[in-house]
């Protein structure tokens, strides 16, 4: 329920987007949230969309958690988290993974009840945030905040530095398995490779958005094709 309860206020974030399914962020069909602001402003960011603090839109940690149970129940394998920079909202991001850890415990157990469809899937949340991990455990909001991650890559975005490592956008950038399940499913991962395109192309109401971490030099060769396509971005968000 979005209502406040018992005289509480109810917990709020500031959000630049969601979307259902994502494939370039974390293994399998993912919910993805993007939080709205950042502080950090990482040169060659292709987000700068995301760094005002008020833009975006306000949303309930509740009307979050509810797009979650319907991912959930359409089959998601996961939830990742980025931004703009999420852990400049901890505590709104510390309610979010833990109402999500709470309704992936309760979609599991409902599963594996009598009658239920029970399929052993394994759900997992990514976070990213451009804080390095001794920034993030020296913060108290921001060590709370991480508690229900199962993944989190740490460090900012340093365009000189390209990386092929998978999902993972400069090569001083660490992903890091945070409990048993985070481990299990993203050891394989750690090391691994991207090939091909490394970005997902929606097309929106009067956009198009693209999830993923991309290759130097990709937004640049879409650019292209979609000129000789005669088809011209306005405002993209890489650029200055």
């Amino acid at each position: 329920m979005e209502n406040a309860t018992m005289g509480r206020e109810p917990e709020l974030l500031r959000v630049s987007q969601t979307h259902f399914p994502v494939e370039t962020l974390g293994p399998g069909r993912r919910l993805g949230i993007w939080l709205q602001g950042c502080g950090l402003a990482c040169a060659g960011c292709m987000s700068r969309h995301t760094w005002d603090p008020q833009g975006g839109t306000s949303r309930t940690v509740a009307s979050l958690l509810e797009l979650w149970r319907a991912a959930l129940a359409q089959g998601a394998d996961g939830l990742t988290v980025s931004g703009g920079e999420p852990l400049d909202q901890p505590a709104g991001l510390a309610t979010l993974l833990a109402g999500a850890a709470a309704a992936r415990a309760e979609a599991a157990a409902e599963a594996a009840a009598p009658g239920g469809a029970a399929s052993g899937r394994e759900v997992d949340f990514l976070l990213y945030t451009g804080y390095e991990e001794e920034e993030v455990e020296r913060d108290a909001a921001r060590s709370a905040a991480v508690h229900h991650a199962d993944v989190v890559v740490t460090g900012r975005f340093r365009v000189a530095e390209p990386t092929e490592l998978v999902w993972r956008g400069s090569a001083n950038q660490r992903m890091l398995p945070r409990t048993a399940l985070g481990r299990a499913r993203y050891q394989a991962h750690l090391a691994r490779t991207a090939s091909g395109s490394r970005l997902q192309v929606v097309e929106g109401e009067g956009d198009v958005r693209l999830y993923g971490v991309p290759r130097r030099g990709e937004l640049a060769a879409l650019e292209r094709r979609l000129r000789r396509a005669g088809i011209r971005l306005t405002g993209p968000s890489w650029r200055p």
